[in-house]
């Protein structure tokens, strides 16, 4: 292997897609990272929700070896609970049509156009991203690690993440994985 495809290769896969971007300065916020967009009374009960599908995650692997229809059909009400929470702090939230916007993303970092082209090298930035259509919405603080202005005006913003949960982290996963199977199903011919 040269050193020019060594220096190619990425420690995780990119996807260009389309989401629901938030972001802020990190000097422009006032609270933890994890507060930077929680406003409101409902952080108490997203904690309860997480304990609480943890406890199912858990007890689901043991059900499995004694009742196996059982336990597929415990995961599949868990995950019809679990997408009708994430719809419902959807709606609570709506992004704004600016706020959606193609970006490439991956466990690692983003890259996505600041409209103002305000943010420069080395600024670290607070993001909460909304993943359809499973609707997921991770947050990181990312360090910029460049910037460079579109002829369209704005500019193309590449960050990388340098505080994300392990859960979020996960989800960004997930993401990028069901991204890469509909493409492959999309890409298959359909006359076999």
């Amino acid at each position: 292997m040269d050193s020019e495809s060594a220096s190619e290769r990425r420690d995780y896969y990119r996807i260009q897609d389309r989401i629901g971007l938030e972001f802020k300065r990190c000097a422009e916020r006032v609270d933890t990272p994890e507060h930077t967009f929680e406003n409101d009374h409902l952080d108490g009960l997203r904690t309860e929700l997480r304990r609480l599908d943890f406890d199912v995650r858990n007890q689901l692997a043991s059900l499995a070896e004694n009742d196996r229809l059982l336990a597929t059909l415990i995961k599949s009400l868990n995950g019809k609970v679990d997408t009708l929470a994430r719809i419902m702090a959807f709606e609570q939230n709506p992004l704004q049509p600016h706020e959606w916007q193609n970006a490439t993303l991956s466990e690692g970092g983003i890259s996505f156009i600041d409209p103002e082209n305000t943010l420069v090298v080395n600024d670290e930035i607070d993001l909460r991203m909304t993943l359809p259509p499973e609707l997921y919405r991770p947050q990181a603080v990312a360090k910029v690690i460049s910037s460079a202005p579109l002829e369209t005006g704005g500019g193309r913003v590449h960050a990388e993440f340098t505080d994300i949960q392990d859960a979020d982290r996960q989800q960004i996963a997930r993401h990028v994985m069901r991204w890469q199977i509909r493409q492959r199903q999309q890409d298959v011919p359909t006359d076999i």
